[in-house]
């Protein structure tokens, strides 16, 4: 069918036709058109945020638990650049993301028109793309692009700037045959099948390992729920033990025998150990990050390795790798599954290596001293799991020592479960990402484990939660400090707290209530259960303030520079630049 239809419009039902159903944004003079557009159809829903950055985390939170590409529109000037913190995000968390901007008309762009900005030019290094549209017939085959873009290969945030003009101006709209599937990009066509050649030779190299590991990222998480039964079913067939990123956790679960838990600077001692100590490492949607590797002269120096990534870029670009295998994870491991199955290969030999594994898991790594003096942070997250986690709750986080200790101590079975900004690290990244992951899962119970600094990083999103009657629950862990601020103050900076402390804080109770949300206070252990529970039993958004144990930190971890057998597991380990008034802070 062929019609005639205004830019806005055009933009409107190729998004529709594309199969978007939630759209985060917040209005502006350049982008008035396309909300008028909006005002006039029925079959996209728009979420009012009340800052552009929220959208950006709302969409990311909307993108990561529901698998959809989340879509977000902003105006031009301070519109574009508020989102360009969330657009960092998801290029850094591989989130799928299609951002449209408003921009000034063409006629104007370079002259420093009113709220006109390079966007562009802004977004170039945290976008996979870019596009300013000139040409309203050509708007159609853009948006497509942009979300196959967006969604195939390693996924990503991209972004389209459309002028006013634009938006305004009319062209022919050719309806196309099938709904719901963006165009293929005329030369970005990522290799999603990977080398049969090479998955031959993983399957030998699995098969004659004694000390294998199976090292887990949130590609496999992004591949779809099928890569994750397809790492289910390569761990049980191989007997290998599994430990994850930060970014992809519940793609196994934690509750398996095989499970290490989380690795890294504040992963568990046996993971990481099993990392240094394997003889193979197969990464698997997964890229070697910093945060994992610790001292690279240092990270797992006799072990081979294997690495799949459907991103050509990241193999071999911080480790080097003897097996390096382009193509989607879920698609490797079922061929690996096949081939191993194939040629009858049974599970080696692994239990010298598990019984190494317990003794690192005597360790316990993440044990914490209990207090019934005050709460202690990790307590009060194992309680909150312990009341929810037969709800399967969709857990989000802002970012700091609330953060690692959710990811230490709340156990996940499943993918999408868990929402948190790991590459860019982003404070204020957990509210909006849990409004956007209610707005996708409306009967699911979705909590924001959060600190009392980093949600103050976009507490007005609190009005969103309220004009759409969503049931979030924000958990905070008030030390009255930035948690992991003041932490490093004390281990490097001999405890010199320049600037760590969370002065002025609100009273979050007030504050709840102020938004129209509960809110409650938790001040002592004996009060922690029940007021779980009663966050649990209200129907709307609650707040909850759980004043916690204040200069409790983060163990175990790596301190920076240092290798994975130098894990500091508890705090009469610290040594360093610390002095005795500071070692006893920790």
């Amino acid at each position: 069918m062929v019609t005639e239809r205004t830019g806005a419009d055009i933009l409107i039902e190729t998004l529709a036709d594309l199969g978007v159903e939630v759209v985060f944004g917040y209005p502006g003079g350049a982008v008035l058109p396309i909300y008028d557009a909006l005002f006039r159809q029925k079959k996209i829903r728009h979420i009012l945020v009340r800052q552009e950055g929220g959208a950006a985390h709302a969409a990311e939170g909307y993108a990561r638990s529901t698998g959809k590409p989340g879509v977000v529109l902003v105006t031009s000037g301070p519109g574009a650049t508020n989102a360009v913190t969330g657009i960092a995000d998801a290029l850094m968390d591989s989130i799928p993301m299609v951002v449209i901007t408003g921009q000034v008309p063409t006629a104007l762009i370079g002259s420093d028109a009113f709220q006109e900005a390079d966007t562009i030019g802004i977004t170039r290094h945290c976008t996979k793309h870019n596009y300013l549209v000139k040409d309203p017939a050509k708007l159609a085959d853009i948006v497509h692009e942009a979300f196959h873009i967006a969604t195939s290969g390693r996924p990503g945030p991209v972004l389209i700037d459309l002028p006013k003009d634009v938006q305004v101006a009319t062209a022919t709209y050719r309806k196309p045959a099938a709904s719901g599937a963006p165009r293929q990009h005329k030369s970005y066509r990522p290799q999603v099948k990977p080398d049969a050649a090479l998955i031959e030779a993983a399957v030998e190299m699995i098969a004659a390992a004694e000390r294998p590991i199976l090292y887990t990222g949130g590609g496999i998480i992004n591949s779809g729920p099928g890569a994750s039964q397809m790492l289910r079913e390569l761990a049980r067939i191989t007997g290998a033990p599994v430990t994850s990123t930060l970014m992809g956790l519940g793609a196994f679960p934690a509750s398996s025998g095989q499970w290490l838990g989380m690795l890294g600077m504040h992963g568990t001692y046996e993971a990481n150990m099993a990392m240094n100590r394997a003889d193979l490492i197969v990464a698997l949607g997964a890229r070697f990050d910093d945060r994992v590797t610790g001292r690279l002269d240092a990270f797992s120096p006799k072990s081979k390795k294997i690495h799949i990534d459907i991103d050509r870029s990241s193999l071999n670009k911080t480790v080097r790798v003897d097996l390096p295998i382009v193509g989607d994870v879920g698609r490797a491991m079922e061929d690996i599954i096949k081939l191993w199955k194939g040629r009858a290969h049974a599970p080696a030999n692994l239990q010298p290596w598990f019984a190494q594994i317990d003794e690192w898991r005597a360790k316990k790594s993440l044990s914490f001293p209990e207090s019934r003096e005050e709460i202690m942070p990790q307590h009060a997250i194992r309680r909150l799991y312990e009341a929810t986690h037969a709800r399967k709750p969709i857990i989000s986080t802002e970012v700091g020592q609330h953060q690692m200790w959710a990811a230490q101590h709340f156990d996940f079975e499943q993918p999408n479960k868990w929402l948190t900004s790991g590459g860019l690290g982003t404070m204020g990244y957990g509210l909006p990402a849990a409004i956007g992951a209610q707005i996708g899962n409306p009967d699911a119970l979705v909590i924001d484990i959060a600190g009392e600094a980093s949600i103050l990083m976009n507490i007005q999103e609190m009005s969103t939660a309220t004009q759409y009657r969503l049931p979030v629950k924000v958990f905070i862990l008030n030390n009255e400090y930035m948690g992991m601020v003041r932490q490093w103050q004390d281990l490097t900076y001999s405890g010199r707290h320049s600037e760590s402390y969370s002065e002025a804080l609100p009273d979050f109770v007030k504050l709840a209530e102020a938004y129209g949300w509960k809110g409650l206070r938790i001040e002592n252990v004996d009060a922690l259960d029940d007021g779980i529970s009663e966050m649990l039993a209200y129907d709307g958004p609650v707040m909850v303030d759980c004043r916690v144990a204040k200069l409790a930190n983060c163990f175990p971890m790596i301190p920076s520079g240092a290798a994975h057998t130098e894990m500091i597991l508890q705090a009469n380990e610290v040594s360093g630049e610390m002095d005795d008034e500071a070692k006893a802070l920790v």
